[in-house]
């Protein structure tokens, strides 16, 4: 804190980070132009921050050093210090850590990035200690020697920086454009089964990271290679993932990654887009298995999201801290005698030998509970026993909650938001499950209400009553991602119309038009350092790539060929980079399966609450059909006008009938269910 106990800059703005940095030492600006002309009238370097408010290493580093007077007295003297939100500004994050990768090989949270004031990059780095310690050089001693090389070596130093920008430019931010097809996708099925972990599931030694796009491209190589090795892979690390504390058997969802192979212990902070992209792989092997675990879990993700990540209006925040009262964990973690003073003895020891909670404890000398090698089968099938945990888990829940919880990142993100709907919609077709649905129409109808401004522009962030900054490519693709599923799921021609708008307005502001693919931030936003496309799909899949299978999907949907040709721009765009490492790759990949793949256009004629309509969308339902599209024809203008073909697709003897098109060629159409199931499985 200033010693005078004032805040600095940051106590006006709306960002959790960004407030929890404002009574630091530190004169601390916002990303602005301001910052950038005192930096110049100074002659001061730039000392960027870039963070976010769950990260646990964020907080580390403000403890030992911007909440230190030492530290605030050398950045304030020698430069102007900018905190950015990463979650607020994915623009500016991406583009920076993209620096720090080229010139560390590495990156990661806190982002740490000194610069010239007219932002060119001259260093770069992710966490610094206050001292220099364990050979990892300490932020004191890093900020004088940069002070005294800008005072001496000026010169040096801005040659440095524009020969890292021009390296960048063309080693990082460079696309090879290049024809791609199947072979990367056998590539891609080969480099995961390389590195996939036959023990304990996921792919790699640790940490571990549950990246459920991956996992749903294997689901659909499955389909189209007829690959038994792929459903096993996604099965062994679903199952494990779940066992596992990297899923809070307690209060439920998924923290972001495990530390270790056997995904048990967890990082512990809680991330919207995992939950919301987990649901949809755990779903989609519902589908394929038929096997209850899979719902199960989806139900307790909701469940989770329900109760800690909905604000009262409708949206969904953004995450949930892995620290309290500034240790990582304390929230989550129990001790041995703590569960049977909670349960009693003899609940005390059911539960301690199913959650493996022991004496010396697996974290800290405290437990993580986890289902690690456990069978779920067996316990699925004694219903007493599972109906007892589940009550000595509610227990446990209510003297939980009672203890200091984690910081909430409430601020509201359309990117992330979008996923979520997506997530719902999807899981609430397959189950049936209405709640969900209407969850996934309130979240869009908090977006179309608090997050579009008097311009009809798609914003990016709510909190605390303010929407700001112009939405990015994510914002506008996983939006579209998910009205297609929310259109899917409840045959509502609004959701499509929305779809068929905010993807038109993605590619009027994103599109480029020299090398095709879309750009991060749009033509209307604050122009940064480089414009730069990301196609890289790590934790979030990138913009690009959901863009990519949106498109196609809509064209399968409308008929509109210009849709298709821009999906196979962005295919082509970046196929030379794919092809280099495909299994970085895997919602692109989703997205070349479709285009690849032997697709359906299913169209149901018929009235949406008649019986035999509702059996027929009820059959397509419980299938998995990934390479598939599917209308309701209802008759009315709308339908007509957003999916011309379906015009003469008619009811046949006023009952509900089926229009199955495969490979540009169409069935005879039928009324019968039998007939519609051996229509819809696939044979590719």
């Amino acid at each position: 804190m200033n010693a005078n106990g004032e805040p600095n800059r940051l106590i006006s703005e709306k960002s959790p980070y960004l407030l929890q940095h404002a009574y630091n030492p530190v004169n601390w600006y916002s990303w602005s132009e301001e910052a950038f002309q005192k930096a110049k009238e100074e002659d001061k370097p730039i000392f960027l921050s870039i963070g976010y408010s769950t990260c646990h290493w964020c907080h580390v580093m403000e403890r030992e050093s911007f909440e230190d007077e030492e530290v605030a007295d050398v950045l304030n003297k020698y430069f102007i210090a900018i905190k950015v939100d990463r979650e607020e500004r994915p623009d500016i994050d991406s583009i920076y850590m993209n620096f720090c990768q080229a010139i560390t090989g590495s990156g990661g949270w806190p982002l740490t990035i000194i610069m010239t004031p007219d932002k060119k990059l001259f260093y770069a780095g992710t966490y610094f200690p206050k001292h220099t310690v364990y050979g990892r050089v300490g932020l004191i001693e890093l900020l004088n020697s940069i002070h005294e090389s800008w005072n001496s070596k000026k010169e040096d130093v801005l040659k440095s920086s524009k020969d890292i920008l021009e390296f960048v430019e063309k080693n990082m931010l460079s696309h090879v454009e290049e024809d791609i097809g199947a072979e990367s996708v056998k590539r891609a099925f080969t480099e995961y089964n390389n590195s996939f972990d036959n023990i304990y599931g996921g792919f790699g030694t640790q940490p571990k990271f549950p990246t459920p796009h991956n996992l749903s491209f294997l689901l659909r190589h499955h389909i189209y290679a007829k690959s038994k090795i792929s459903l096993e892979i996604v099965e062994k690390t679903l199952e494990s993932m779940y066992k596992g504390g990297i899923f809070d058997h307690i209060g439920f969802g998924f923290a972001r990654y495990s530390v270790d192979e056997k995904w048990l212990i967890p990082h512990f902070e809680k991330m919207l887009y995992d939950n919301a992209l987990l649901a949809i792989v755990y779903t989609e092997a519902y589908l394929i298995t038929k096997k209850e675990i899979y719902k199960e879990i989806v139900e307790k993700i909701f469940e989770f999201v329900i109760k800690d990540m909905t604000s009262k209006e409708g949206g969904f925040y953004s995450a949930i801290d892995a620290d309290s009262e500034g240790v990582e964990g304390k929230f989550y973690v129990w001790g041995y005698e703590e569960v049977f003073d909670v349960l009693g003895d003899e609940k005390g020891k059911l539960f301690s030998e199913y959650y493996n909670i022991v004496p010396r404890g697996n974290f800290e000398g405290k437990n993580v509970p986890n289902l690690i090698g456990k069978d779920l089968e067996e316990l699925n099938k004694n219903k007493d026993l599972k109906e007892e945990i589940n009550n000595i888990i509610r227990k446990l829940y209510d003297y939980r909650e009672k203890r200091v919880h984690p910081h909430k990142d409430d601020k509201i993100l359309t990117s992330w938001n979008g996923l979520m709907i997506a997530a719902l919609a999807y899981a609430g077709k397959v189950f049936k499950n209405k709640d969900y649905i209407s969850m996934a129409r309130r979240s869009v109808e908090f977006i179309f209400k608090n997050l579009v401004d008097d311009n009809g522009r798609l914003l990016a962030r709510y909190r605390d009553g303010e929407a700001a900054y112009p939405g990015y490519l994510d914002d506008y693709a996983f939006l579209t991602w998910g009205l297609i599923e929310l259109y899917e799921a409840t045959f509502d021609t609004n959701y499509l119309e929305k779809a068929l708008d905010i993807n038109k307005e993605m590619l009027d502001l994103f599109w480029d038009n020299e090398n095709g693919g879309l750009f991060i931030y749009g033509k209307d936003s604050e122009q940064l350092i480089v414009k730069h496309k990301e196609i890289y799909d790590g934790a979030i899949p990138s913009g690009n790539s959901v863009a990519a299978l949106n498109l196609l999907r809509l064209y399968k949907l409308t008929g509109d060929n210009y849709l298709e040709e821009k999906a196979q721009k962005i295919l082509k765009a970046f196929g030379g980079n794919v092809k280099v490492s495909p299994n970085n790759h895997g919602y692109f990949l989703m997205a070349l399966l479709f285009n690849i793949s032997s697709t359906k256009e299913i169209v149901i004629s018929g009235h949406k609450d008649n019986e035999d309509t509702q059996k027929m969308l009820d059959k397509i339902n419980q299938e998995f059909l990934p390479f598939s599209i599917v209308v309701l024809n209802d008759g009315s203008k709308e339908i007509h006008r957003l999916v011309p073909f379906t015009e003469n697709q008619e009811m046949i003897d006023n009952k509900a009938t089926a229009y199955v098109c495969e490979n540009y060629s169409c069935n005879i159409p039928t009324s019968n269910i039998e007939e519609l199931e051996k229509l819809i499985k696939f044979s590719s």
